[in-house]
Order: C-alpha cells, then sequence, then structure tokens
C-alpha cells in the first residue's frame, strides 16, 4: 500500500494460478454475476457495452467499527481482451477517485492476475481508518476471482 496526498491510497496484489488466462478473464468479465462471489460487493449491473467499453453500477456494503458502511460506484471499464488488461474508473459514486485495473498474464506454470486499485475517500471520510479494510478486500477480492474460476472449472 502506497500512501499519497490527500487521503489517496494505491494498492496492488498479484497471485499466481495454474488456471489459464481464458478462465480468469471469463470470471472478471461475467460482470452481472460479480456479486455472486465477491464478498462485499452486494450488487453489479451491466448498464451499457458498447465496443470494448463497459459501464457498470456497483454497490458495495461492509461492516467496520460496527457499522454498515455502504459504497455506490458506476464504473467504466475498457476491455483489452488481447492485452489480458481490463482498466477501470469511477464516473460518478462516493468517492473523489477510484480507479484501477486487472491484469492477466501468461505464465509458464499457468497464471497471474494482478489487481491494481487508486482510491481517495470522501471528504469526511477516515481513510486511516478504511485502510486495513482496502487492504483485505484487495486480497480477497483476488482469491475470489480465483476460487470462482477454480469451481467453473470443475
Amino acid at each position: 500500500m502506497e500512501r499519497l496526498p490527500q487521503g489517496t491510497r494505491r494498492l496492488a496484489a498479484e497471485l499466481k494460478s495454474p488456471l489459464p488466462v481464458q478462465l480468469l478473464w471469463d470470471v472478471l468479465t461475467d460482470y452481472e454475476n460479480l456479486s455472486q462471489f465477491i464478498p462485499n460487493l452486494s450488487t453489479s449491473e451491466l448498464i451499457q457495452r458498447q465496443g470494448q467499453t463497459v459501464r457498470l453500477q456497483q454497490v458495495g456494503s461492509q461492516q467496520l467499527l460496527g457499522l454498515r458502511f455502504s459504497a455506490q460506484v458506476q464504473l467504466e471499464l475498457t476491455e483489452y481482451r488481447q492485452d489480458g488488461l481490463l482498466q477501470f474508473r469511477m464516473v460518478k459514486g462516493d468517492f473523489r477517485r477510484f480507479e484501477g485495473s486487472w491484469q492477466i498474464r501468461q505464465r509458464p506454470e499457468g497464471s497471474s492476475l494482478l489487481y491494481e486499485l487508486t482510491v481517495q475517500g470522501c471528504l469526511g471520510m477516515p481513510i486511516g481508518l478504511i485502510e486495513e479494510r482496502l487492504r483485505d478486500d484487495l486480497s480477497s477480492n483476488l482469491n475470489a476471482v480465483v476460487q470462482e474460476a477454480h469451481r467453473r472449472n470443475s
């Protein structure tokens, strides 16, 4: 995790897997079903698809210090299928900044999945309090994608 000015955090995590790149891509781009297996993602709705650009409406929800915290974002994603790259950025939502990417790479022993996120909370949102949650969510989201790919592969 990298701490940037004005309460902005940049995080990255990578996971190696024996699964094929195509299977991981299929799971990541199953937009309507992401909330079925991504922890703390309540809803994921495909709003629009135009070529390699996709617009999603998502709501995330989790417990934080005994309180239920919910955030809504409208994301614009750009699919670079040949490169195994899925870039996203918030166009509307409850953060000042929310953007990143998923990158799938072919490896001799299978594949790797890299998730990068830059997030800046709203004014009054104590980023220090949610730092640990962000770090945990990054890992659990990576694991959830790989577990879903394993489930679909069996």
